[in-house]
Formats: structure tokens, sequence, C-alpha cells
């Protein structure tokens, strides 16, 4: 089956789904990189994926990051390239355009180009894994702030003795079940087998998400909740009531990445 991102009108266009362990290609490829180590190390991976000549890259990056200006702002990951431009770390000519957002504004975006019932009032997109991610569309448009960074924030929503994030991420549902060392696939294997404790700390995890985030929720007029990330694979075992509102997993998740990309190198190719 052709790569449907594979081709642009103007030439071989790039994408990118950047993590902190692998960058995820539009043409299948996965670089690894070492969001800890060197600049030339992080360099060198992101040249990779980018494979030289270009007619145009678009990519999804978690924060900090400045959206508009390009430019790595994290500390806890990328520290070796702070201050950086993209653009420069890349390699990439300045006559070729590069669009840039967020890695969950990208997911719900790209939802969004597929499903025109998602243009309709407020929808939000919560992703589940090593962190807690969280955006907002309003009538098919994503809250950005000034940086284009999403709008509102959950992860860091004060929730129990810390915030929310800590209770929901990987971190916090490992620490639910009684052997801290079980990473999260095998605790959902476990649970779907019949393991009590297992499937109790996905069902806890599930009832402070529900508790903590659903007055945001509904003080933005949410009307439907599209959940995405690997840890998502597994939101049946979750048990998450938000009330009214629409629960539903991307399964798409990857591609919607993509697509957000993609459109981010639109709006570039635009404002040329």
């Amino acid at each position: 089956m052709e790569n449907p991102f594979a081709q642009h009108t103007s030439g071989r266009i790039v994408l990118l789904d950047v993590g902190g362990s692998f960058i995820k290609c539009s043409d299948g490829r996965e670089i690894p990189v070492d969001s800890d180590g060197s600049r030339d190390g992080i360099a060198a991976s992101f040249r990779e994926a980018v494979g030289g000549a270009a007619a145009g890259v678009g990519v999804a990056m978690p924060g900090p990051f400045d959206y508009e200006k390009g430019i790595f702002l994290m500390r806890h990951k990328f520290a070796a390239v702070y201050g950086e431009s993209f653009r420069d770390v890349a390699g990439i000519p300045e006559d070729v355009p590069v669009g840039y957002i967020h890695d969950v504004n990208a997911a719900l975006r790209g939802a969004i180009e597929t499903d025109p019932s998602l243009r309709e009032g407020t929808v939000a997109m919560i992703t589940l894994g090593t962190g807690l991610g969280f955006t907002v569309a309003e009538n098919g448009r994503i809250a950005v702030d000034a940086e284009g960074a999403p709008k509102y924030d959950l992860w860091n929503m004060p929730y129990g003795d810390s915030i929310l994030e800590d209770y929901i991420s990987r971190r916090g549902i490992r620490n639910r079940y009684k052997d801290g060392s079980v990473d999260v696939k095998e605790l959902s294997a476990m649970a779907r087998r019949g393991n009590i404790n297992a499937a109790a700390a996905f069902r806890n995890a599930g009832a402070d998400l529900s508790y903590g985030a659903l007055p945001l929720l509904e003080e933005l007029g949410v009307r439907k909740v599209l959940f995405g990330g690997q840890i998502a694979r597994s939101l049946d075992l979750f048990e998450i009531d938000f009330g009214d509102i629409v629960v539903t997993y991307c399964k798409d998740f990857s591609g919607a990445v993509m697509r957000g990309a993609e459109a981010a190198l639109r709006d570039a190719e635009g404002k040329a």
C-alpha cells in the first residue's frame, strides 16, 4: 500500500514524529535518537531522519518548544540543543519550508482532518504515556498559546499529594501495582487474564482521571474526548466516566500525528 504521506504537490516531503528515544518518519523508518545525548549525536539522528534533499518538512514535537520559530526549549530532554533552531540542527536549507506542531496538537488536528464531525463544538485529545497530554479544538481550530503549545494544561493540575500526571501516567499506574517493576503493557495483559490487582491499578487510575479532568472539560464545554498514546490502547481497563461527554479511542493515532505534521507544513508554506 502506498504511503499517503510520501508525496506532496511540490515534491518529496518528510514528516516526523519526534520522541525521546525514536524519531518516527512518514516513510516508515524509526531513527534512534538519544535525547539526553550530545549535540552531535542529536543532530546526526535528525539529519538521518530528514534524509537529505526535501521539498518540505513537517515536525510533530513535544514541548517546551517554540513552534512559531522552531526553537528547542526543553531542559528535560534535547538539552544539548537548547536554544537552537531545528532547521540548523537538522541541516535543512533556508529555502525549504518547515512546519512545527506540538505532538498532541498534531494528533487532534490529524483526527479532525479525517472526521468532519470533530469540527463542530469543542473536542479534546488526551494522550496517556510517559506523561499526560491534553489539547482542545474549538470548531475545528486547535487552541494554542503564544508559542503554539496547547493553550490548556491538564498534566500539572494539582491533585492528591502532587499533580494529576503523577497518578495517570506510566509511572502512576506502575506505582499502583504491588510490584512497581512491572511495566504497563504487562500489567494490561495481566488485567485481561483476570489479575485483580493489575485490573485495580487501571481502574483506580481511570477514577482519578475522571475526577481530576472532568471540571476542566466541563468548564471548556468539551463534548467529546479522543484518547491516544500507547497506554490508551488499554482504555477499556480505565473505565473512564466523564458523564455525558463522549469518550473514544483514536485508532489511527500514529497516522493522525503524521497528518497533523503535514498540516503544519501546509501552514508554513502558506506563510512563505
